[in-house]
């Protein structure tokens, strides 16, 4: 073990509290106030939870355990803790950081359109009797002061030629808010994590505060039910479609922060006798109700302005102004408010619970960020902040121009798509983890320390359940992405989108810089010196396992460009002839395959194999004194991947199935959706199924989150042992 991370000693929490706060205030974002609620009620409404739920506990918890323990353990920043259990690993821990230093760039600069917000509302209780600035101008009006904030092209500008994405000049009552949202930043987190602790304490708490209050204000308006059911109510049939559990695994991953290092830098700091398996267990369970809890106060205030308006004859409904990213929040929400008496008001209480909870994800970010740099190189942590601001301030005013909305919109998409970026980065995770170290010796740290202990099921979650998912989720998405109109750079009349390319060479330049910077020397990094010398096992097993799993992946790319080729007209030519879809005959490469199903079947029989080639040496050596080879290693985290693969390229097949019926579908979903197509009067009350729902998730959250403290106040009475602040010895 490196000597100087032995002698370090790494400063930690003042208390579990400020931790655990932490890190819900980091899971804990935007998302959660708009994204989950516009995406529940995109996708089923209540149905949706159920998908939600079930990522939630199959990837959400054990994969924040998973980087809980890796941090702790390693007590090392994100890079340094993915070096600490196999020296080639450490580039995974650097792309997650140079991914999260992107999103610092123009998350920021969401939370400036916060604070502007926020300064209008307390401009309209000083001084315009409490009402907000757009009142009485209509939806349209809403929009319009939205789009002149921004200073944003108009429609004139786009006949004249300007591209929505030109830069033009800064907009400067955006620049000034972004200024004072980093500075804010920078005093939360320039003390290091004991300050932090302490910020903690008011900003996670202040915007539940706020929430609680929109909540009881939204439900006691007249009309509130009617944005419920819109909500709440099932659609039991967008089960069916792979959709919506693809969007709601990846709601729930990018929520809770996961793969950005974050968590693993948070973990780092804490003492060596932190519970780590029930803090995160209250964190997933906070970040749930969180979202649920945001999505009645949207809805039941977005119902009550249906209902406000269809009062004085305007009739605009809920699904006239529910839209996701800045739509819902800086439009859809704000005209809602403006219906309300003492509306500035409300409007205060909403942008101030958008702006806390979003600086706490932003200075996490840019915590992790900023101790992988003092980590790595060693330099003053207190320089490193003011140059890591001052960068990062300089590369958000792209996005402060007339064109920056375009830009922030087209960098998001490619690091917080389904079908790269962080999720992604997810998948290697635990691939990493999971087969190029021992697990075992990370569950058992985990349950050394922890309210309650983990069973060799979380093993099998990191190695095979997880990645199996996300593969299957990667794949899907990519296939999607690919074949739709424009693919990834250009739009639908086949213009270059120069945002889109910039986000692309970003998103292709992460893994590479990430490989660059783990060449840097990192003092004390090498902890896992233990198992030099240890004699390996499984090469020639290992050889076989890598060839089939590459005979898998070739039948899988050749199955994905005949797809992606030809999935627009598989679903054009079956909406002509009522539904057939040329299953039968595919002709590939000059080659006649006789089915699709066949060549799955195919890839899937030989990523399997080399799973099981892979594992069944890995779990021999484990059991021994003997180390399993690399080749065996790969081969079986490959085989995961392959396999996921081949599952979403299914995926993509059955969808195409059911989008031959879509015409048909989409006439019975618009009838269910648009509200004007059922009576108002069956909508001002709440319905059986919504009531079941609520009832359900309140039951878990009280339930869960009562287990959960009872196991911590039950350990906390139990006998304390003080152990020396210090990372343990490791061995791949």
């Amino acid at each position: 073990m490196a000597q100087g991370l032995v002698e370090s000693q790494r400063e930690n929490w003042g208390s579990r509290a400020g931790f655990v706060l932490a890190a819900i205030g980091s899971a804990v974002g935007l998302g959660n106030l708009w994204g989950f609620p516009y995406k529940v009620y995109d996708n089923g409404g209540g149905a949706f939870l159920v998908p939600y739920l079930i990522a939630m506990v199959l990837i959400g918890i054990p994969v924040l355990i998973l980087e809980f323990s890796l941090g702790h353990m390693t007590q090392r920043a994100a890079p340094d803790a993915y070096r600490g259990i196999n020296r080639k690993s450490e580039p995974v821990g650097w792309w997650g950081i140079l991914l999260g230093f992107v999103i610092i760039t123009y998350y920021p600069v969401i939370l400036a359109y916060c604070a502007s917000y926020l300064i209008e509302c307390v401009s309209g209780i000083a001084y315009h009797g409490g009402e907000l600035a757009w009142k009485g101008q209509g939806l349209s009006g809403v929009k319009e002061h939205f789009s002149q904030y921004l200073n944003a092209w108009t429609q004139a500008d786009a006949e004249a030629g300007v591209k929505p994405w030109a830069l033009g000049g800064l907009v400067t009552p955006v620049v000034a808010s972004l200024i004072v949202v980093w500075g804010l930043m920078y005093l939360c987190i320039c003390r290091g994590v004991k300050t932090l602790s302490r910020v903690v304490l008011l900003t996670v708490p202040l915007p539940w505060i706020m929430l609680l209050i929109l909540t009881v204000r939204g439900l006691t308006l007249p009309g509130a039910a009617r944005g419920l059911n819109f909500y709440l109510d099932p659609n039991w049939s967008e089960l069916a479609k792979p959709e919506t559990w693809r969007w709601a695994f990846g709601q729930m991953f990018f929520s809770m922060s996961l793969a950005f290092g974050v968590m693993v830098t948070y973990a780092s700091f804490l003492h060596r006798k932190s519970d780590l398996n029930n803090n995160a267990t209250i964190i997933g369970l906070a970040d749930i109700g969180t979202s649920f809890v945001a999505g009645i106060a949207v809805f039941a205030t977005l119902g009550a302005m249906s209902f406000a308006t269809g009062q004085a004859g305007q009739a605009v409904g809920v699904t006239e102004v529910v839209s996701g990213g800045p739509g819902l929040a800086f439009v859809a929400f704000p005209y809602a408010l403006a219906q309300l008496p003492y509306s500035a008001w409300f409007g205060a209480v909403f942008f101030v619970a958008l702006l806390t909870l979003g600086i706490d994800s932003a200075f996490s970010i840019t915590e992790s960020v900023l101790a992988s740099l003092v980590d790595k190189t060693g330099w003053k942590r207190g320089r490193t902040l003011i140059g890591l601001s001052v960068v990062g301030l300089g590369s958000g005013l792209v996005y402060c121009t007339r064109g920056g909305l375009s830009w922030l919109g087209s960098i998001d998409d490619f690091i917080n798509s389904g079908w790269g970026g962080i999720a992604l980065l997810g998948l290697l995770q635990c691939v990493v983890v999971g087969w190029a170290y021992r697990i075992k010796r990370l569950r058992e740290h985990a349950n050394e320390r922890s309210d309650w202990r983990l069973g060799a099921w979380w093993d099998i979650v990191i190695r095979y359940v997880a990645p199996l998912l996300l593969s299957t989720l990667f794949a899907w998405s990519l296939v999607e992405k690919a074949s739709s109109p424009g693919g990834f750079i250009y739009d639908a009349a086949g213009q270059l989108q120069l945002p889109a390319l910039v986000g692309l060479v970003l998103a292709g330049l992460a893994p590479i810089l990430a490989i660059v910077l783990s060449c840097i020397h990192s003092p004390g990094a090498d902890a896992h010196a233990q198992h030099v010398g240890q004699p390996r096992t499984g090469r020639t097993a290992g050889v076989v396992g890598i060839v089939v799993v590459v005979a898998a992946f070739a039948v899988a790319v050749i199955l994905f460009r005949h797809i992606v080729a030809n999935r627009p007209s598989w679903i054009e030519s079956a909406s002509k002839l009522g539904g057939a879809i040329p299953w039968v005959k595919v002709h590939v490469a000059g080659l006649a395959i006789s089915s699709p199903v066949l060549a799955l079947c195919i890839a899937a029989f030989l990523a399997i194999y080399a799973t099981i080639i892979g594992a069944v040496v890995v779990a021999r050596a484990e059991r021994g004194s003997r180390r399993p080879s690399g080749l065996a290693r790969f081969a079986a985290g490959a085989g995961v991947i392959a396999t996921g693969t081949v599952a979403g390229l299914a995926l993509t097949l059955m969808a195409a199935s059911h989008e031959v019926r879509e015409k048909f579908e989409s006439v019975m979903a618009a009838a269910a959706k648009v509200e004007a197509a059922t009576p108002a009067a069956s909508l001002d009350h709440l319905t059986g199924p919504s009531y079941v729902v609520v009832s359900v998730m309140l039951a878990m959250l009280v339930v869960g989150l009562g287990w959960c403290f009872y196991r911590a106040i039950k350990a906390a009475g139990g006998p304390a042992e003080q152990q020396e602040q210090r990372p343990e010895g490791m061995d791949a």
